[in-house]
């Protein structure tokens, strides 16, 4: 039998390609931030989990094609992005609409179904970035090499590599979270913010997706 699995030299490298990508600050990074400082380290660990889950949901798609004909299809890609962005401006008003002291403590903002909603939430956030598939599109077939066997297995195991190297850095972020918010919850200028920060970081996360641009066509 042919072998399927990426060479070891090749993870290796692709482990440290997506640990370096992974680590710049960006969306996700600022979303699971946001939570935990406004509601505590299990939001921040529910928000995390579902920016992951959206990763998964981007790796599947590149493996089955998904992400190469919202690539090709001006018409899907737009579909997308604008989704995602009416769905992130949706957030950020009902957070900016919210009564200055709504919400749950720092530590228990997993009560109530909260953490099933932040976990949807994180990963509608990620799924519905169309800038998320082009990055898979374009990163996942450079470390795989058709001569060793099966594309869709190589594609597969790197995709868990950098779900679990994202995952693992996640979590490292919603942990240091709390430490932040159990200093701001002393203060109750920052409770009357809460509403700010996380509309404002909505807002962003919009932004960033309006303007992700489409890559160039090829000749």
């Amino acid at each position: 039998m042919e072998p399927t699995l990426p060479e070891a030299s090749t993870l290796a490298l692709f482990f440290v390609t997506a640990l370096a990508l992974i680590a710049v600050p960006g969306p996700n990074m600022l979303f699971i931030l946001s939570q935990g400082v406004v509601q505590g380290r299990r939001a921040a660990f529910a928000a995390a989990l579902g920016v992951e889950l959206g990763t998964l949901v981007h790796v599947l798609g590149t493996v089955v094609g998904l992400s190469a004909l919202i690539a090709a299809s001006a018409l899907a890609f737009d579909l997308l992005k604008y989704a995602g962005v009416a769905y992130l401006l949706y957030l950020a008003v009902r957070a900016l609409r919210a009564p200055a002291d709504e919400g749950l403590p720092p530590g228990d903002a997993a009560a109530g179904g909260t953490a099933l909603r932040l976990l949807r939430r994180g990963a509608l956030v990620n799924i519905l970035n169309p800038k998320v598939a082009l990055f898979f599109l374009a990163l996942l077939p450079q470390y795989v090499a058709p001569e060793r066997g099966s594309v869709l297995t190589q594609s597969l195991v790197l995709g868990l590599v950098f779900f679990l190297v994202a995952l693992g850095l996640d979590l490292c972020y919603a942990l240091a979270s709390s430490g932040v918010a159990r200093w701001l919850a002393r203060h109750e200028r920052f409770r009357r913010s809460q509403k700010y920060v996380t509309g404002g970081t909505y807002l962003a996360l919009a932004g960033a997706a309006l303007f992700a641009g489409r890559p160039a066509s090829r000749a």
